[in-house]
């Protein structure tokens, strides 16, 4: 079969393509009707990989109160307990490396007061969890932690709860984290 210089298929060209004439312009990637189309976010899960899904699965289920709801030979799946899975822990290759790139942090709105926020970091403290910081970020306190594969972590007090005033805020001052000294609380 000789070439044809006019035979896509000679060419690894799709044959359902078209070529374009010249100063013709492609079609859009994105026409103009479908740039007003966004995701309307319903549900989200997180998935990270660790060294060890059954060892990091029960640290999941001490330190956040989760609950296992599925499990493989490569992963495990645990949710808050509302949904199917919150997250879910892959094995990851041997010899990744911990931290670096990737997740900066996961953060977790907890309910109650201040002084239950307190507790739980009591709690982290009570169970060798490392504490990275407590921050101020002017809508609300983190506190964030590391899982045992470096996986960060932050457990957030929001102090102001309505959501326009809260994008003011974090407009004003920057989307601030500044160190806050807090006293942890023991059960």
């Amino acid at each position: 079969m000789s070439a044809n210089p006019h035979d896509v298929r000679a060419q690894g060209v799709d044959p359902d393509e078209r070529t374009l004439e010249e100063h013709q312009e492609p079609t859009p990637l994105l026409d103009e009707a479908s740039r007003s189309i966004h995701p309307r976010v319903i549900r989200t899960h997180l998935s990270l990989f660790v060294r060890d899904p059954e060892a990091s699965a029960v640290w999941y289920q001490d330190v956040l109160g989760m609950e296992v709801t599925a499990r493989g030979p490569q992963w495990v799946f645990l949710s808050f307990g509302k949904k199917h899975h919150d997250i879910a822990l892959i094995r990851a290759d041997e010899g990744a490396a911990s931290g670096g790139v990737g997740l900066q942090h996961y953060g977790l709105e907890v309910a109650g007061d201040l002084d239950e926020w307190r507790r739980l970091y009591g709690m982290l403290l009570t169970k060798g969890v490392p504490v990275v910081k407590t921050t101020d970020h002017k809508v609300g306190f983190g506190l964030y932690f590391t899982d045992p594969d470096g996986n960060r972590f932050e457990f957030f007090h929001e102090t102001v709860t309505d959501d326009e005033e809260g994008k003011r805020i974090l407009g004003l001052y920057g989307a601030p984290s500044e160190p806050l000294d807090v006293e942890p609380l023991q059960n």
